[in-house]
């Protein structure tokens, strides 16, 4: 705190802001800092606050030994100063006796005679106050649960009783009822009891959150897997580095571990690793570990005990040795606890978790199912595949010419034979063949480089991959290969040329960036770039005698592919014949050469210039020859990436059936090959896009998450966390909220997202869509944080002001929302300035309209002139739209100002002023015709105007004959679904004549 509050005023300002803090260290200092500076003044009531601050962020920031002492100096107060304390302060007084109850349950070192003393003196106390006695014996009974003797007449004593104002609220009650039920094994009741809870009828502070997560086992043994999983996904994130519900964390930890969701355990482990180091409460301790433990026990029977975990502070842990020192800590707490109350009750159930076996193989909780295998980020993963790889047993020097062999004709099963032998090579004590047909070490090291070079390229890694192919061709040369060398060159001037001249991608606008985006200012030095690299390579062709049919036919195709990329960088007409032409002596060299792969390669650039080109019809024509080819001659794992190819033509024809097909069969023949051969991961994301135009949302999103693990797999991220971002918006917009944070959350999480490697702006996308999933979720207080947050740092997009205008815009309705409408006319004002340099005028528009509706709703006649401000703004964006020739997607921009002025005067008791508006957007709108899709915004219309006429200013007549007019008008059209409403109102009209 920077400076100790001086007048009673600023205390209860401080205490105030202090309140508005997360539970945790930071609100407890401070809570303890005000209690100190509320000592110094005269009156009592400052530190009686102060107190009552300071227990309650000791009792949520999970420190129990405190508590008790911040109540004994309240009840100090109350005791000698009984005045001070009006009916709301007297009444939290007796509502913390139980809050100490509970302090000194999880305190093992409190003698069991103390905890009765206090529950004794807590009955007197309510007793001589006359107060109800069920607060009294809730608390006995959660001694005996607690205990594990007598809990059957602890219950009765107290489920029986009627309650009082004092009880605990009904979700915290129905919550320990259900517990009761679940410890005598009945899951059904239990379940039953829970139902309100976990439907969302009760809540408070603490739950759902804390029954979700006692929940999730018997929901899973009722065999209710879908509600498990929801049920998981939304309660986590109700306790997720909370320290007063560590012990539900751990829960969620053993659901994951009891489910086949052990790497996603890890995940959850390592987000929760302050836990370990802010949990204070031995029992909350004690039920967090156990859970841990279960985790860690199942990953270590699983053969993964080499992995790092996350736990206590100040070593690294690996799965085994956090295992090991969880199960001492947290035995010897059980041990403690029992020998406190006398009974074995802590360490039996602590046995019970530990001996659960997994109740399901696999569940999947979440849009990106992990396995242990990918844990370590950066570890080699393999990709299950359901083709049978290739036997690399063979010795050294006929696996070097097999992957040579392969290699020439392109073969996919080449790269697994360089993977096997760059492992040889490496391994300590290889000895190179000493064998003529092998070569010397430096080729075979060269051509391990010109593999590890071309899976860089396939990630878009230009300079690593340039740089690795000039070191091969040295190696080659050194090896007297000069025709490899040559090769190797060509490939690296490619890649130097496809080096970006710059990085840069937006944000905000809600689409995710596919790749860096190259700029305006960028496209003629690409150009540049890939003319003078195909001038290179034809100058080192001419200069490479004694190049083999399938070099020769290589580099040709590096030339062809060189000018391809060109025309794609410049889209000009005047690159399409230089591209046919390079095109046309490949193919001719490689038909009289008979190098399959290569007549293949040639006519996929052939059809792909003509795609490029506009030339839709010619592309189609060109890629059913190649197939027709391929069919006949191969090589056959050319034909996925045929099948897509066509595929795209046909989504850019707008067909979107015969892209689906072409699709699924080129992902059924994708299985017989290794999947970045054959980019299955783009065929996933293509067939993504197919299913969205074919109306199966729901498939596109299994196509999405398995683009991004195919895409994840290889190595490509930035490609993967795309996928993924488009995958989360999709959830958001299927509704799917917990799915999408649950997801987004778990990619903020990765180390090179955290550092916002991939690109900034990619990272501030996956932001922004959680951010929106949070206000889906109605979790208001997250969403604006993070809203704010974006808005802070978009606002140095120079690049980009016109993300930066939408971000503004959202934070300035979350604000609006939360009623903070002087804040939100700032960040109005910034999407405003931000707008004018680029604009977005329906994503501004609507969002002022929605300020000047909730202005005006919350304050009426008194926030009618900044209602009316954001509308005039509204008015300004809609003008600008018209001027520029902007058609919006949605509502007309004209007449949905006009129904908001409508609305905006009727809040505000203006109701003349709202007829007059409402009369105007109709008149924008016009009369709904028979296909028009306008019919239910104009029936609104007619329904609030008639209101605004039949009920407000009391004029029933012509209320009721605008009324008949629209239903006879849209019944004639068969619009009757928009009729209900109209005659809902017309019936009330006449009721009330």
């Amino acid at each position: 705190m920077p400076t100790a509050p001086q007048t009673t005023d600023e205390l209860y300002e401080a205490l105030q802001a202090n309140q508005r803090r997360p539970y945790g260290r930071t609100r407890t200092v401070t809570a303890e800092e005000l209690v100190d500076a509320a000592e110094r003044f005269e009156e009592t009531l400052p530190l009686v606050r102060a107190l009552l601050e300071l227990q309650e962020a000791y009792t949520y920031g999970s420190e129990p030994r405190k508590s008790p002492v911040a109540f004994a100096r309240l009840l100090t107060l109350f005791d000698e100063q009984p005045d001070v304390f009006d009916e709301n302060l007297r009444h939290l007084v007796f509502w913390r006796f139980k809050w100490v109850a509970a302090a000194l349950r999880a305190l093992p070192e409190i003698p069991l005679t103390s905890l009765r003393q206090w529950l004794t003196e807590m009955r007197e106390r309510y007793e001589k106050a006359g107060l109800g006695l069920q607060p009294y014996y809730g608390q006995a009974y959660r001694l005996a649960a607690h205990v594990g003797e007598d809990e059957a007449l602890a219950f009765e004593l107290w489920a029986g009783r009627t309650r009082t104002r004092l009880s605990d609220c009904e979700a915290c009650e129905i919550g320990e009822r259900a517990l009761y039920h679940l410890a005598a094994g009945d899951d059904e009741r239990a379940l039953g009891t829970w139902e309100p809870v976990l439907a969302g009828k009760e809540s408070c502070q603490e739950e759902p959150a804390r029954s979700i997560a006692h929940a999730l086992l018997p929901l899973l043994r009722a065999g209710h897997t879908d509600r498990a999983r929801e049920s998981h996904l939304a309660g986590y994130r109700g306790c997720r580095r909370n320290p007063s519900m560590s012990g539900e964390v751990g829960r969620h930890l053993e659901f994951c571990a009891l489910t086949g969701n052990e790497a996603r355990g890890l995940e959850l482990l390592a987000e929760n690793r302050n836990l370990f180091d802010e949990v204070d409460s031995p029992l909350e301790l004690l039920d967090f570990l156990t859970g841990v433990e279960v985790l860690l026990r199942r990953v270590e029977q699983l053969g993964h005990g080499e992995l790092p975990a996350a736990g206590f502070p100040g070593r690294t842990w690996t799965v085994s040795g956090l295992r090991a020192e969880v199960h001492g800590r947290a035995d010897d707490l059980a041990a403690r606890f029992d020998a406190r109350n006398g009974t074995t009750a802590h360490t039996e159930r602590r046995s019970t978790r530990l001996d659960r076996a997994p109740l399901l193989e696999a569940l999947e909780l979440t849009l990106r199912t992990r396995h242990l295998d990918e844990v370590v980020p950066g570890a080699p993963v393999v990709a299950p595949v359901a083709r049978t790889a290739p036997d690399l047993s063979e010795p050294l020097p006929e696996l070097i010419a097999r992957a040579r062999a392969l290699d020439e004709r392109g073969h996919p099963d080449a790269r697994a034979c360089w993977t096997e032998l760059r492992t040889r090579v490496t391994a300590r004590g290889y000895t190179h063949p000493d064998d003529p047909a092998v070569g010397p070490l430096a080729r075979l090291r060269a051509d391990l480089l010109a593999d590890e070079a071309s899976r860089l390229g396939e990630r878009d890694d230009f300079t690593g991959a340039a740089a690795l192919y000039e070191e091969a061709a040295g190696l080659y040369d050194d090896a007297g290969t000069p025709a490899h060398a040559a090769l190797a060159r060509a490939h690296a001037l490619l890649a130097t040329a496809e080096i970006p001249p710059r990085t840069s991608a937006s944000a905000g606008s809600g689409t995710t960036p596919r790749g860096p985006a190259d700029g305006a200012d960028d496209t003629p030095a690409e150009v540049a770039a890939l003319t003078a690299a195909h001038a290179a390579m034809v100058r080192l062709h001419a200069e490479s005698p004694g190049l083999a049919p399938y070099q020769e036919a290589r580099l040709l195709r590096l030339r062809a592919t060189a000018l391809g990329l060109r025309l794609q960088a410049s889209g000009s007409d005047g690159h399409v014949a230089a591209v046919l032409d390079e095109v046309g002596l490949l193919h001719d060299f490689a038909t009289r050469h008979d190098v399959t792969g290569q007549i293949a390669g040639a006519l996929i650039l052939r059809a792909s210039t003509f795609a490029l080109s506009g030339d839709l019809p010619a592309a189609v024509a060109e890629t059913d020859a190649l197939l027709d080819r391929l069919n006949a001659h191969g090589p056959a794992w050319h034909l996925p990436r045929a099948l897509g190819l066509r595929a795209r033509l046909r989504l850019g024809a707008q067909d979107a059936e015969g892209a689906h097909a072409d699709l699924g069969e080129a992902l059924r023949l994708a299985a017989d090959w290794p999947a970045d051969a054959v980019d299955t991961a783009r065929l996933h994301g293509d067939l993504a896009e197919a299913c969205l135009r074919l109306g199966r949302p729901d498939e596109a999103l299994r196509h999405l998450t398995r683009s991004a693990e195919l895409n994840l797999r290889r190595g490509d991220r930035f490609d993967a966390y795309c996928a993924y971002s488009n995958a989360a918006t999709l959830s958001l917009d299927l509704g799917r909220v917990e799915d999408c944070i649950a997801l987004l959350d778990s990619l903020l999480a990765e180390p090179d997202v955290a550092a916002g490697e991939p690109n900034d702006r990619l990272v501030a996308q996956l932001r922004l869509t959680r951010a929106r999933a949070l206000r889906a979720g109605e979790d208001l207080k997250a969403a604006t944080a993070e809203f704010l947050a974006l808005a802070a740092e978009s606002a140095g997009w120079d690049d980009d002001p016109g993300s930066h205008a939408v971000i503004a815009a959202e934070t300035a309705v979350l604000l609006a929302e939360a009623d903070e409408f002087d804040r939100a006319r700032e960040a109005a004002d910034q999407a405003l300035a931000a707008h004018a340099r680029d604009p977005r005028h329906e994503a501004l528009s609507n969002c002022l309209r929605e300020l000047a509706r909730l202005q005006a709703r919350q304050q009426g006649a008194d926030g009618l002139a900044g209602a009316l401000a954001f509308l005039a703004d509204a008015g300004r964006v809609a003008d600008g739209a018209r001027t520029a020739g902007y058609e919006a997607h949605g509502r007309s921009l004209d007449s949905a100002l006009a129904y908001e002025y409508g609305r905006v005067h009727a809040y505000a008791d203006a109701y003349e002023e709202a007829l007059a508006a409402l009369e105007k957007a109709l008149a924008l709108l016009g009369e709904p015709g028979p296909e028009s899709d306008r019919a239910g915004e104009w029936a609104e219309c007619v329904r609030f105007a008639a209101a605004m006429e039949g009920i407000y200013l009391e004029r029933p007549a012509p209320a009721l004959a605008r009324l008949d007019a629209a239903v006879s008008r849209l019944t004639a059209l068969g619009h009757t679904d928009e009729t209900e409403p109209l005659t809902s109102l017309a019936d009330r009209l006449r009721d009330e004549e």
